[in-house]
């Protein structure tokens, strides 16, 4: 595993290096992309990308939880998760990377 994160930017100089556009458009692309994903989320739809996978809002109910150190009961509340599920391609070329 490498400590290197994928950045905005990383994408932007990809996006750069592989479609030509400037550095400012690819910059603009990548945000405008990442804010429709975002906005979709936010609205409650499911946003599928072929080939990588799919997001999607869950709705988690109210419950009652324990503090592990004191064993006091505590309610969690409900509340809105951001799920992701890969795609079998996806999966499987992360396994292949795992193998190397």
């Amino acid at each position: 595993m490498t400590d290197k994160t994928l950045t905005r930017m990383d994408l932007a100089d990809a996006v750069h290096s592989q479609v030509g556009l400037s550095r400012n458009d690819s910059a603009d692309l990548v945000e405008s992309v990442l804010g429709h994903v975002s906005d979709s989320l936010v609205a409650g739809k499911t946003v599928k990308i072929s080939s990588f996978g799919t997001f999607s809002i869950r709705d988690k109910a109210a419950r009652v939880g324990r503090n592990p150190k004191t064993g006091e009961e505590v309610p969690i509340h409900p509340r809105r998760v951001l799920t992701f599920r890969p795609s079998h391609l996806m999966k499987d070329r992360v396994a292949v990377g795992n193998k190397r």
